[in-house]
């Protein structure tokens, strides 16, 4: 039976504003998914995260038409992974390094193949103190207390999964989480606000 879905979704566009060649305008973005008939768009910070009402289309088909579209009407080749907000909550609670003491040193790597999460299993097995990682059905969660750049579980899971994967840290992932959970829950916190 095929799952029917409805409602909100959340995007990750991995690299769009990582140099002069992939920078894109965040209303820029959103008019580009409007375009494409998504409804209630709104954008994270100035990073490719996005938050949308898609109708029936399935997460795996709004992320291709996604795709499709930055090339055509931007100029812009980029990955997208989208998760309808009932995987997106399950991300949110299966991270079993929640809460930190610096969210942004928590990241929440995620998976453009839920598939790929079996290929990380065997790195669950190694000893990464003082990192951690965690995973998932949807995401990878690494612990990185010395830094992003300087940590060995984000390397080993680059050399892995490559461009399966991209990463947000944890307090993007709880701006996003605030926008999917409605206007009252993202009107009462700062954290939601873009620049």
């Amino acid at each position: 039976m095929t799952e029917v879905y409805s409602g909100q979704q959340v995007a990750f566009l991995r690299g769009i504003n990582v140099g002069r060649a992939k920078r894109v305008a965040m209303a820029d973005l959103r008019k580009l998914l409007g375009d494409l008939g998504f409804t209630n768009v709104r954008t994270v910070l100035n990073s490719g995260n996005v938050v949308f009402e898609a109708g029936r289309v399935a997460p795996a088909d709004a992320a291709a038409g996604i795709e499709e579209a930055l090339v055509l009407k931007l100029g812009v080749a980029a990955r997208v992974t989208v998760l309808s907000a009932g995987q997106f909550a399950e991300l949110i609670e299966q991270n079993t390094l929640a809460p930190a003491a610096d969210a942004a040193r928590l990241l929440a790597l995620v998976l453009n193949r839920p598939s790929d999460a079996q290929r990380l299993a065997p790195l669950l097995q190694q000893s990464w103190q003082p990192e951690a990682l965690a995973l998932g059905q949807w995401a990878a969660y690494a612990w990185c207390p010395d830094g992003v750049l300087a940590s060995k579980v984000v390397a080993a899971l680059g050399v892995l999964l490559g461009d399966g994967v991209t990463s947000r840290n944890w307090a993007t992932m709880q701006k996003l989480k605030l926008l999917l959970d409605g206007p009252d829950a993202a009107a009462t916190s700062s954290l939601a606000k873009e620049p």
